[in-house]
């Protein structure tokens, strides 16, 4: 039966970070399931979904204080099981573009949150303007909306709540 353990790591980024985390989980005998890595100002950062044996977990836990040490990061890990789905969702895929200003995720976690959609993943940026420099923000944000949502509703409010932000955004069905 295999167990599940996710590892989070900051620290100053540096080249062979990624190297030597990846060998010591491949030292433990165990695997990574899924991930999500990039330089955040001058810090690197991880999220990391590790499976193996109850006893290569183990073991990979007791080595992540070392290893802490040795790639002068800041790790946490926690046992997790398997996702449980109690009812059914359809995925979707949000994105927004839009000029840069604070409380755009803040808006628009509160817009998905007020209706008991889960945000699954979210990822933003911010960039200048190809021509005029200007300050832009993007977001790319996947949904589980409950299927008994009436989407066409949703769509509609969604549409509302960009316009009345001044965002430019698409919500269409997450294709995999």
């Amino acid at each position: 039966m295999s167990k599940h353990l996710v590892i989070t790591a900051l620290g100053k980024d540096r080249p062979g970070i990624v190297n030597d985390l990846t060998q010591a989980i491949l030292d433990c005998e165990c695997n990574i399931a899924d991930s999500s890595m990039m330089v955040l100002g001058g810090e690197f950062s991880v999220m990391l979904l590790v499976t193996g044996k109850w006893n290569t977990i183990a073991r990979l836990e007791e080595t992540l204080p070392n290893l802490q040490e040795k790639l002068e990061l800041t790790l946490h890990c926690k046992r997790t099981e398997n996702r449980e789905f109690g009812e059914s969702l359809l995925p979707y895929a949000v994105d927004v573009i839009s000029i840069d200003h604070p409380g755009i995720v803040h808006h628009l976690a509160n817009f998905f949150s007020t209706r008991k959609i889960n945000i699954e993943e979210l990822t933003t940026s911010s960039y200048s303007a190809a021509h005029t420099g200007t300050q832009m923000f993007s977001a790319h944000l996947e949904v589980g909306i409950p299927s008994d949502s009436s989407i066409a509703e949703l769509r509609d409010e969604f549409m509302e709540f960009c316009d009345s932000m001044n965002l430019d955004a698409v919500i269409e069905p997450l294709k995999n």
